[in-house]
């Protein structure tokens, strides 16, 4: 039977629910769940804004009523509580009775939820991503393939870049140490942290990085905000001349000024979009010639469906698109190269959620290799989830 939706269900400017076509009964949502899993870290680690002792997936479970179950996942350091809320309170209430085939009709129908208007970035929006994501989850299930041939994508190997050996509450040492150890297994592309407050101290640990590991590895560097614009302007010398790949977030994510400055005084790429939440955001990072490698992230933007619109926009520019995998790379694995671009895909590996899923990534020699299961790969093994799961958070939502 189909709910009775609470007026938080209901907005002006949402689109009415489509009536199920003849024979789409077995697709329509029947029950919503979320939970999180809190993912201990093999050491502490911490960049230039955050320190880390875990990492944490928000799950929601879309169930329907064919039996099937769609997985969409997010992943946060702090707030797992709040996206499982709104999934909860405000999504679950307009999606139990819907067709879950109707996949950008649901996305405009929460969007313009009255949560619109207090959440169009953050919390709110990340909260959508997850849904978006088990609802094409779902979509490759039936289609009985992989998201990324569901999308358009090849079956060739997508080539990698390790962010998991540069840390910044690593010393000098260490890091060289780490990064070595990922040299070994095969990867050539590796990224550092910087951002210390001391843009000398920067200097150093990108320089000694660079003597360390030669001129044949590519380094990325990523200073995730902490840079003013004087400070980034001292460093882009320092990092063209050891030859940084690109600086990640050299200042405030919302300084769209200050990123068209450096971008257009450095030879260094500057990159950008872990911290954007809207494909509105993102175009007008692209017009303004900001940036020349965009990172899209389907947990930061609603989902699979806002991704590729950024993606194709990027793609058009002639821009360089790696995505920024704040799912670890678990649903990216299929984004990747599924959109026209100038520049091979590349993705960014990080390990920490790899015990989570029913299906793990797979890379060799700093290539991973396209999933082969059904779906996007997000299914969650039953053991993580009473290894790893948070009590108080989530909750569900059906028909019955």
């Amino acid at each position: 039977m189909e709910l009775e939706m609470p007026q938080e269900a209901l907005g002006l400017l949402s689109p009415a629910r489509h009536d199920l076509r003849p024979g789409d009964e077995g697709n329509v949502i029947v029950s919503v769940e979320t939970y999180a899993l809190a993912v201990p870290l093999a050491q502490p680690l911490a960049d230039s804004t955050a320190a880390l002792t875990s990492w944490t997936v928000p799950v929601v479970e879309i169930r329907t009523a064919d039996g099937r179950v769609g997985t969409g996942i997010s992943g946060v350091h702090t707030g797992s509580e709040m996206l499982c809320h709104v999934v909860d309170r405000y999504y679950a209430p307009a999606l139990v009775g819907a067709s879950s085939e109707d996949i950008l009709g649901t996305w405009k129908r929460l969007y313009w939820l009255p949560t619109h208007w207090i959440g169009r970035a953050g919390v709110v929006h990340m909260a959508l991503s997850m849904v978006d994501i088990a609802l094409w989850d779902l979509a490759a299930q039936r289609a009985g393939v992989p998201l990324w041939r569901l999308l358009g994508g090849s079956a060739d190997p997508i080539e990698t870049y390790n962010t998991d050996g540069g840390w910044l509450n690593l010393s000098v040492a260490e890091v060289v140490r780490d990064l070595g150890s990922l040299i070994d297994r095969g990867w050539r592309r590796v990224k550092i942290k910087v951002g210390t407050p001391d843009w000398r101290e920067d200097a150093s640990r990108v320089r000694a990085v660079r003597k360390a590991v030669g001129s044949d590895i590519t380094v990325m560097a990523d200073a995730n905000q902490r840079w003013d614009l004087a400070t980034a302007q001292r460093m882009l010398p320092v990092l063209a001349e050891a030859g940084m790949d690109w600086i990640e977030e050299p200042v405030h994510a919302d300084d769209l000024g200050a990123h068209r400055r450096l971008q257009a005084v450095g030879t260094v790429d500057v990159a950008a979009g872990e911290s954007l939440y809207s494909y509105h955001a993102f175009t007008g990072l692209i017009e303004a010639d900001a940036v020349r490698v965009v990172q899209p992230d389907v947990t930061r933007l609603a989902g699979v469906t806002e991704w590729l619109q950024v993606a194709q926009h990027a793609g058009a520019r002639g821009l360089r698109l790696v995505p920024h995998a704040g799912d670890m790379m678990q649903v990216h694995q299929h984004l990747a190269g599924v959109v026209l671009s100038e520049s091979p895909p590349l993705l960014e590996f990080i390990p920490w959620t790899q015990d989570v899923f029913e299906s793990r990534s797979v890379v060799n020699d700093g290539f991973a290799e396209r999933p082969q299961t059904p779906g996007a790969s997000t299914a969650v093994r039953k053991e993580a989830r009473e290894k790893w799961q948070l009590r108080g958070v989530g909750g569900r939502t059906s028909d019955d």
